[in-house]
């Protein structure tokens, strides 16, 4: 019985520090770095390498103050407005709690940008950074102290956001990180990705970690590998519209290889639902992991595979992932992309 409830234990440790088990990663040491999940075009260089040379800087762009809008807001704002980094625009004030000081001005002085420009009032997040609404507030806490003592990073040494977000939780007090937790934490996670099962997909290029479709109609196959772009263009990287989502593009038949691997472990991992709950909200401590970003959820357990990112829990979660392929990892991340948060389902073939 005793060693019943450890292993018990240990796997719900492990999900915790994963923030997604059933998004068991795919690469891994036997498939390589996903370099789909992080947004790039080629591996990180190995250890050592010289660095590459910085792109020249660009002159500074002359002040544009043509005033910008969005569907169903009443607001309008400058492009500076929208990218203020201790202030940025906030679309819809109706959609959300009042914002706590941190997540909607940060602190300049200090040079935190505000929680809100990267992760959006809503906290629905981008591809390229977390969704954090709706985590559990414990959890929420817990990344920004691994954040904060230096034990979660990134696989990918040029991801310069997350390096970011370890200078911005060791400027933070408690006090700010607690009000940023209580703040997303009180905000439900509603439908935000579309998922549709192609071997095509639009043409994209890839700006500031995330993939944004090509204008025309050229396609490209899709191969293993998960491609999630904007269903606006414009509104999403321009206007960091809160309420405009997200397409996932992934492989035919994905979504239900997924479905077997996260529903029964397929002999290579725990079944989802053993921490995350049958319908894979959380439970308790446990975040979610239905409906949300596919990328983020996949980078986030290379980077615990690869022991980037260890922390409270995370070094629990290594033997969960291990035996996980690459092909395993985009057929879970597709299939817990897919899955209703609400009442409504994201989930199409094309």
């Amino acid at each position: 019985m005793r060693s019943f409830f450890g292993v018990v234990i240990l796997v719900l440790a492990c999900v915790v520090g994963a923030g997604v088990l059933v998004a068991q990663q795919q690469a891994g040491t036997a498939a390589g770095f996903p370099t789909w999940a992080y947004g790039v075009m080629a591996p990180p260089p190995p250890p050592g390498a010289p660095a590459p040379a910085a792109p020249p800087a660009a002159a500074p762009a002359a002040p544009d103050n043509t005033m910008h809008k969005v569907d169903g807001s009443t607001l309008s704002f400058t492009l500076a407005q929208i990218r203020d980094g201790f202030g940025p625009a906030d679309w819809f004030p109706g959609d959300h709690p009042a914002m706590p000081d941190i997540v909607a001005h940060g602190k300049k002085d200090q040079m935190v940008i505000a929680c809100s420009l990267c992760h959006m009032p809503n906290g629905k997040g981008r591809p390229e950074n977390a969704p954090v609404s709706g985590l559990p507030v414990a959890y929420f806490v817990q990344q920004m102290m691994d954040f904060k003592n230096d034990v979660r990073k990134s696989a990918d040494p040029r991801k310069a956001n997350t390096n970011r977000m370890i200078g911005f939780a060791k400027a933070m007090t408690d006090a700010e990180i607690k009000a940023a937790a209580e703040y997303y934490g009180a905000i439900k996670w509603t439908p935000w990705i579309k998922v549709v099962e192609t071997s095509t997909v639009p043409k994209t290029r890839i700006a500031g970690g995330m993939f944004l479709r090509i204008e025309g109609n050229e396609t490209e196959p899709l191969g293993q590998r998960i491609i999630e772009a904007p269903e606006k263009t414009e509104d999403t990287e321009l206007l960091r519209n809160p309420r405009s989502g997200f397409i996932a593009y992934v492989p035919v038949g994905s979504v239900k290889k997924g479905e077997a691997l996260v529903t029964s472990g397929g002999g290579k991992t725990t079944q989802c639902a053993v921490c995350h709950g049958a319908d894979l909200l959380g439970m308790g401590p446990v975040p979610g992991i239905a409906g949300r970003s596919p990328s983020y959820l996949a980078r986030q357990l290379y980077d615990m595979q690869t022991g980037a990112r260890k922390g409270l829990w995370a070094d629990l979660m290594k033997p969960v992932v291990a035996k996980l392929t690459a092909e395993d990892l985009v057929n879970i991340a597709a299939y817990t992309a897919s899955r209703p948060v609400g009442t409504e389902s994201r989930q199409s073939a094309q």
